[in-house]
């Protein structure tokens, strides 16, 4: 694995064209040129898209622009890896084969220069989240899979458009915030007891990096609101945020 590396999440690249969604991208669009003059590694953890399901034959046209941005951006030397989350688990073959490096579809871990790395979308790991738990085990069963993919794609696509949008989201109040963080520090310290360093999530859009007793956690930004990343250097993971970078 190349250092520097590079972690990202909650992108949500939508379907549909909006100033926003230009905004949006031409702000990634300018990390990803950053990160390919540093070559290194980059990460992408979860919720790249707002919806991504992929036939054998078929991709949506709507990311037209970033898959030619990441290819040339692989094609320069960038190890590219993504772990797939809530909003774009159903990959095939080009996105594991022709974007990506690496394509991860749970948790994942790696050790680099002395420092152990637990790395999780994060979905589901709430204390509270029973029914997400149940919900997750069936959308990402073989058998739910195979039967949407029975759907034409255009039919598919138009009932994605109907239940993920994420930019009707609101924002959660501070008091959920707090609570949310209390859980994510409890898990993390469950990793950290077992000799990892480092955990690094997304899905929670937190933005902050936190002390969990000798670890640290990096819970990342999205990038509609708060474009963050956070980058280790082979010494210290840190959180930036990319516009005041820029």
């Amino acid at each position: 694995m190349q250092l520097p590396i590079y972690f990202i999440s909650d992108i949500h690249l939508m379907l549909d064209e909006s100033s926003d969604e230009s905004a949006k991208r031409e702000s990634l669009y300018r990390f990803l040129n950053f990160v390919r003059t540093t070559r290194g590694t980059l990460f992408f953890v979860g919720d790249l898209f707002d919806f991504y399901f992929e036939y054998p034959d078929v991709i949506p046209k709507s990311y037209f622009d970033f898959y030619n941005k990441t290819f040339q951006l692989k094609k320069a030397g960038v190890d590219l890896r993504f772990i797939a989350g809530n909003h774009d688990y159903w990959v095939l073959d080009f996105m594991k084969k022709k974007l990506m490096n690496h394509t991860y579809f749970d948790d994942t871990t790696f050790s680099l220069r002395g420092k152990n790395f637990y790395i999780t979308h994060g979905d589901g790991v709430l204390s509270w989240d029973y029914g997400y738990r149940i919900l997750k085990k069936i959308i990402r069963s073989p058998f739910f899979i195979w039967c949407f993919r029975l759907l034409h794609p255009t039919l598919a696509y138009k009932i994605a458009r109907k239940v993920s949008r994420t930019e009707n989201h609101p924002e959660l109040p501070e008091e959920v915030r707090e609570k949310i963080r209390n859980e994510l520090k409890k898990y993390a310290l469950t990793h950290f007891q077992k000799g990892f360093d480092y955990m690094v999530c997304g899905h929670y859009h937190l933005n902050e990096i936190i002390d969990v007793e000798k670890g640290k956690l990096a819970v990342l930004g999205d990038w509609q609101d708060d474009p963050s990343y956070a980058v280790f250097d082979g010494k210290e993971l840190t959180l930036h945020q990319w516009e005041n970078d820029a």
